[in-house]
Parts: structure tokens; C-alpha cells; sequence
């Protein structure tokens, strides 16, 4: 799964609401579809990874595959059964914040069928509403 190979701090502050829309990544810049996120929410890393199994096994071997989002933010749990106080817990697992506006992943080299099918399929895999987008051909 993915996650960092160093953090300057382990335990970041986790802020309980993201405001506003994404400021960057809101464009297709490499591939000919893209999946775009519609609500803003964290996305941990198993669930990029689940996306990113369903794509590859569908795409078999013919398109290519971009990850646009990344799982940098940790996020801390005490252990079960454990009693109030003694500071913040351990890291537990890894979430990228997505905001509205974000592409998420983009894709290339196949058909509009091909694309249609995939994105129902990782839209199920994701806790958001999603977009797909079509690059325009000028």
C-alpha cells in the first residue's frame, strides 16, 4: 500500500472538515480520461489501492494508469480497550485529503466503453461522487 517513506512529523493535527475547493490537479494533464472528485473527503490508502487493482485488471496490459492523489496524512488510534489520556495514539493508517475538483486518476489508450465500465467500477470503490472526465481534442 502506499504511504511515505519519511514524514517530518509522524503525528500531524488531523482538522475535522475540509473547506473549499481543490487549487491544483483540477485538469487532465497526462491521460485521455480522468476521475474527478465531486465531495470533499479523506481517502485512505486501501482504498486507492482497491482502485487501483479494479483499473489494472481491467485495462490488461493495453492503457496506461496515473495516480494523482497520495496518502501523506497519518492518522493516529489508540488501541482497543485502552483508558483516556497518555497522549495521542500511534499512527494507524495513511489518507490523502481530497477536495471537490481533484483528479483522482487518469487513464489512456483505451475506448469510451472501456472507460465508462471502468469508472462505474472505481466509483464503487470510493467513499465520494465521482466525474469522468474526457480530455477535449483541439
Amino acid at each position: 500500500m502506499l504511504m511515505p517513506k519519511r514524514v517530518k512529523y509522524r503525528k500531524p493535527h488531523s482538522a475535522p472538515r475540509i473547506k473549499g475547493y481543490a487549487k491544483g490537479n483540477t485538469e487532465i494533464r497526462w491521460g485521455e480520461y480522468a476521475i474527478k472528485a465531486l465531495e470533499p473527503k479523506w481517502i485512505t490508502a486501501r482504498q486507492i489501492e482497491a482502485c487501483r487493482v479494479t483499473i489494472v485488471r481491467y485495462l490488461k496490459k493495453k492503457g496506461k494508469l496515473w495516480i494523482r492523489i497520495f496518502p501523506d496524512k497519518a492518522i493516529t488510534k489508540h488501541p482497543a480497550e485502552t483508558r483516556m489520556g497518555k497522549g495521542k495514539g500511534d499512527p494507524d493508517h495513511w489518507v490523502a485529503v481530497v477536495k471537490p475538483g481533484r483528479i483522482m486518476f487518469e487513464i489512456e489508450g483505451i475506448d469510451d466503453q472501456i472507460a465508462s465500465e471502468i469508472y462505474h467500477r472505481v466509483s464503487a470503490k470510493l467513499p465520494i461522487s465521482t466525474k469522468l472526465l474526457k480530455r477535449e481534442t483541439v
